[in-house]
């Protein structure tokens, strides 16, 4: 870990890891497609001693289709989340209420996220994890998007299933009680480094359920209530 070899490493500077990580990837020709929020639970945060969230970038090479297929062999140790994901209809920075943090999302949609650790066994600081891009590595997103004025996006029932099996169920409202607060945290949090949110990007607003490890030969589904299905596919 990071923090082993540089104990006193603080928070910011891990976020100015994760900024130089993501600019070799944009010089890679990559480019930013949005966001994505993590420890969006209260119990989550307790553990590991903090009071809000922390975010990672999203980039096109992250970006999977509905029903892509992922090669085990290509990550580390792979585990999938359910989501929910805003996709911005406008340019959103300051300090935003959830609820107008809401009034700037054109649309909804439920989602995969696929985490990734460079840690072993998935053991990390906070300060560690954030300095990783906060695990991402990829994400689905599902094709049936609706407008959040339609929804009751506080509390949207989430069922994942692998290979046929329910492994995880949960509700919108395990993140930060109401996904608009995830996503007015993180324009907080990015109005702090004098950034903010464009529109067209997405943001995962943070996982519903613990993650589940994925093995080559899954399938992966999340049905979520009033934006279908998503799906996800893991060869060896």
């Amino acid at each position: 870990m990071l923090t082993a070899e540089i104990p006193e490493l603080t928070l910011d500077e891990a976020y100015t890891i994760q900024r130089a990580s993501m600019a070799r990837r944009f010089e890679r020709g990559e480019s930013l497609v949005g966001m994505k929020m993590g420890l969006t639970s209260r119990a989550k945060m307790e553990q590991m001693g903090v009071h809000e969230p922390i975010y990672g970038h999203l980039t096109s090479a992250m970006t999977l289709p509905d029903g892509a297929t992922i090669a085990h062999g290509d990550y580390c140790h792979p585990r999938v989340e359910p989501e929910i994901a805003f996709i911005m209809g406008e340019d959103l920075s300051g300090t935003p209420t959830p609820q107008e943090a809401l009034r700037a999302v054109s649309g909804v949609c439920g989602a995969l996220e696929i985490i990734d650790s460079r840690y072993k066994d998935f053991k990390f600081t906070l300060i560690d994890v954030v300095a990783d891009n906060a695990s991402s590595t990829g994400y689905v997103l599902g094709t049936k998007l609706k407008h959040p004025a339609t929804l009751e996006l506080g509390n949207l029932g989430m069922v994942m299933s692998v290979n046929g099996q329910v492994v995880e169920t949960g509700s919108s409202a395990a993140i930060l009680e109401h996904p608009a607060r995830s996503l007015a945290a993180l324009v907080k949090m990015l109005n702090a480094r004098g950034e903010g949110l464009k529109k067209g990007q997405v943001v995962l607003a943070g996982g519903a359920t613990k993650a589940v490890a994925l093995k080559p030969g899954d399938q992966v589904t999340l049905e979520v209530e009033g934006l279908g299905r998503v799906e996800l596919g893991v060869a060896g």
